[in-house]
């Protein structure tokens, strides 16, 4: 997937991040962005309480991005209020009109495991900030591990890219060198256990990330 614009370096975001030792790990390793699960439904749910002191810690210009998924907007609401997040990602059936109404910009997952025409969630989200291509299913959770073919990630998008899905640190430099994302969102390849991250695949990660950038 070649941007518009010549990607120099790319960014790294760490979700589904529920400890604060893995947060100040992630930030000495320097990640470009936190993401913090807030749906209910998750087994990497983190809740307001937890956000909100992950938020604290976070440097300037490390993003904090809080993930949605089919929620009530008076909730989604009022973790905004409280956290105040940088970015907002949206994992479910959120139309456009609902991603906005909150007032700060939005990535809109894709479901390429099935189920969805990417070219027509593009459509539908001419607001988006970027697009989060990601391997599970329509009505699927991310931070499955599950990857799909990248090869279906070759169109041109106008909005950054973030490749999600099934990412590991054995992998993620054959993705990048496949797609040239914007970016890539990372959360079971680096834990030893749903929202236990492990500081040893951490760094492996990184390090990934920046030989395939550097080569």
């Amino acid at each position: 997937m070649k941007p518009g614009y010549r990607n120099l370096r790319t960014r790294i975001k760490f979700c589904g991040m529920t400890r604060i030792e893995d947060v100040h790990a992630a930030i000495a390793l320097g990640v470009d962005a936190i993401g913090v699960v807030l749906t209910e439904q998750s087994k990497r749910f983190a809740g307001i309480e937890r956000a909100v002191e992950i938020r604290m810690l976070l440097p300037p210009f490390v993003d904090f991005v809080a993930l949605f998924m089919d929620d009530q907007p008076g909730f989604i609401a009022e973790a905004v209020a409280a956290v105040q997040p940088d970015l907002l990602q949206f994992h479910g059936g959120e139309t456009a009109e609902e991603c906005v109404r909150y007032r700060v910009p939005y990535l809109k997952a894709i479901a390429m495991g099935g189920g969805v025409d990417p070219a027509a969630m593009v459509r539908t989200h001419p607001a988006a900030a970027g697009f989060v291509l990601d391997g599970h299913a329509v009505g699927e959770q991310g931070g499955s591990g599950k990857s799909f073919d990248w090869s279906a990630a070759t169109q041109v998008f106008v909005k950054p890219v973030v490749l999600a899905g099934g990412l590991n640190a054995d992998n993620v430099g054959v993705a990048i060198r496949a797609v040239r994302p914007h970016s890539v969102d990372v959360s079971s390849g680096i834990e030893s256990a749903p929202g236990i991250k492990d500081a040893a695949r951490l760094r492996a990660f990184v390090d990934a990330v920046r030989a395939a950038d550097a080569a």
